[in-house]
């Protein structure tokens, strides 16, 4: 902890009502926007591009609207995006929306600069691992989810069904320049989304927690944010309208992005998108969901240090605890926030997934995200992820 990192060049505009700046700030000097929003046609239904729109207009920006970019975002609309921002002649492009779609707008800014191929610039799996030596356009961030924490790190995460690889990346040059996390454009969320994007948000910070490569900043943010989702996710949940819930979660939900800007996540993560590679109908949050509690018993069981201090931030009174049994209480807190925001019944057989299947998303697993084994607080091999994935399955 004594040699480390420390970049976050995001401006960060946070609290209720505060979409509103972006019609006077003078953090947004450009002047004709792609606009990047999801396939499913909530922010259209919800009244929230024709907002951003109306705000952006009002200081003469002009603005094209995409809007192709799936729930498990793929390289084929990246592509097409990018290609529409150069003839347009965009100087900025804007993601609206969740993790997915912020994600998308920072691959698309980095396409739109550079030549060739998206996948020529992953730097693992089957990708080129080129460098963008371009950079990319300015990138600002609307989020209207409290998930992934991609306003405020560099990361983002595309799939190649041709390959069947889903891979996470990021460079200097995909940090949003700007970021406005307004909590009123999260009160529309659904319960089953609100509780997937959260538990994200709460895999984020415990993962950046444990992994080898955390930092004294990085380990504040993680414990105040596991924290705060712990204790208003379930209250968000049950009413997404209580504004309070809302806030707390979307500040815990951007800490857990500082985190992951100054830390890690883990292996965790590598199965996860193995998993949603392979069935993408799996959502992000649901899949780490699913895995979560075999995976962190079975790291806990081989390294317990840290995992404590996730159980006290979770409510745990793990000082009356005997020291032996203190690691295995972050277990029983998850094992009860997840019951406590209507996950509990999620299963792997629901969505198909084959037993058959374990050992090839194993595999790709180490292929396609093993940088993150390597910051991971035990050594994992692949009989040790399939281990993970059957005591998962149900």
């Amino acid at each position: 902890m004594d040699s480390f990192s420390y970049y976050l060049p995001t401006r960060l505009i946070f609290g209720p009502g505060k979409l509103a700046e972006l019609a006077t700030t003078s953090y947004f000097p450009w002047n004709k926007a792609l606009l990047v929003i999801g396939s499913g046609g909530a922010m259209r239904r919800s009244g929230t591009l024709a907002q951003v729109q109306s705000l952006l207009a009002s200081r003469g920006v002009v603005t094209i609207v995409y809007d192709k970019v799936k729930s498990n975002p793929e390289v084929t609309q990246v592509e097409e995006a990018a290609r529409i921002a150069r003839e347009e002649e965009c100087d900025v492009v804007v993601g609206l929306g969740g993790g997915s779609t912020i994600d998308s707008a920072k691959s698309i800014a980095m396409l739109a600069k550079n030549p060739g191929h998206y996948w020529d610039y992953i730097m693992s799996g089957t990708g080129g691992r080129q460098i963008p030596g371009n950079g990319a356009l300015p990138i600002v961030a609307i989020t209207t989810t409290a998930g992934t924490g991609t306003e405020a790190d560099p990361w983002t995460v595309q799939s190649n069904p041709q390959t069947r690889e889903k891979i996470g990346w990021g460079t200097d040059c995909t940090y949003p320049a700007l970021s406005i996390i307004d909590p009123e454009l999260m009160v529309s969320l659904p319960p089953k989304q609100t509780a997937y994007t959260g538990m994200d948000a709460l895999f984020h910070s415990v993962e950046g927690y444990l992994a080898t490569c955390h930092q004294p900043a990085s380990d504040l943010f993680a414990l105040d944010a596991v924290s705060r989702v712990a204790k208003w996710l379930p209250t968000a949940v049950a009413d997404g309208s209580n504004i309070e819930a809302r806030t707390e979660l979307a500040w815990a939900n951007t800490e857990a992005g500082i985190v992951e800007s100054l830390s890690s996540c883990i292996s965790h993560h590598s199965l996860e998108h193995a998993l949603s590679a392979f069935y993408p109908a799996v959502a992000h949050g649901c899949g780490l969901t699913m895995l979560s509690v075999a995976y962190f018993r079975d790291v806990a069981e081989r390294n317990p240090e840290r995992f404590a201090d996730l159980a006290k931030a979770m409510g745990e009174n793990v000082d009356a605890l005997p020291g032996s049994e203190r690691p295995f209480a972050f277990i029983k807190a998850l094992e009860n926030l997840i019951v406590a925001v209507g996950l509990a019944d999620e299963k792997f057989s629901a969505y198909g997934v084959k037993k058959s299947d374990i050992p090839a998303m194993a595999r790709n697993a180490f292929f396609a995200m093993g940088h993150l084994f390597a910051v991971t607080p035990v050594k994992q091999e692949q009989a040790d992820v399939e281990r993970i994935f059957e005591r998962a399955y149900t």
